[in-house]
């Protein structure tokens, strides 16, 4: 499947839950799933039949999936690798997810989005126990520094990202240097503690069908 290029709002829409793709909007009023709370196209404000258990569980799979911003095949290799661990499938699933550059990037407030934070890594600006990595899905251990290029120090959008985040909101697994413009990755989050909306749950037993 190739890479989605409409309007990423739409996606929110079909979910009728703000995924956080567009960083800033999503806070505003301009947030269409704010404005128009039902899915896009010209049946979304009809009445439909219930949803099958499998559709719900579609339903899920899709919001997590992009959330995090994955294409079928890399999200499903992620469940494949989830399922090889001990453990809850499940909670393996959405700890890996956590563990991703792109994403932790987004959690310590250098980027608006994980889309964003996506194309900075993809262009060089991110490194890694002070390694340039340009890979997004980079997954990271306890112990790893993240930290801003020196030469991107300056950019505004990591300026304007970093302003909104506060030191009350940072998660329990990672730890943020503002000035140095780094950040720690702790430990591997527990499930209770990941802001995750969602029933990963569900994606396990869509799955395993």
């Amino acid at each position: 499947m190739g890479r989605y290029i409409e309007a990423s709002c739409r996606l929110c829409r079909r979910e009728r839950q703000k995924l956080f793709l567009k960083g800033t909007k999503c806070f505003t009023e301009k947030c269409p799933v704010e404005r128009k709370a039902y899915p896009p196209g010209q049946h979304g404000q009809s009445r439909r039949q219930k949803i099958s258990e499998y559709g719900v569980q579609l339903r899920e799979k899709q919001k997590i999936r992009r959330m995090y911003g994955l294409q079928e095949g890399q999200f499903h290799k992620y469940f494949e690798k989830a399922l090889s661990q001990t453990g809850r499938t499940a909670e393996n699933l959405v700890k890996m997810l956590e563990r991703r550059l792109d994403t932790v990037f987004y959690r310590l407030g250098f980027a608006p989005s994980r889309k964003s934070g996506r194309q900075l890594i993809n262009h060089g600006h991110v490194m890694v126990n002070h390694k340039v990595v340009s890979i997004p899905s980079y997954l990271l251990r306890a112990g790893d520094v993240v930290q801003i290029v020196d030469k991107s120090k300056k950019m505004e959008v990591i300026h304007t990202s970093m302003k909104r985040m506060k030191d009350s909101s940072m998660l329990p697994w990672l730890s943020l240097d503002k000035a140095a413009m780094s950040g720690v990755f702790l430990s591997v989050p527990e499930r209770a503690d990941i802001p995750l909306n969602a029933n990963e749950q569900l994606v396990v037993e869509l799955y395993s069908k």
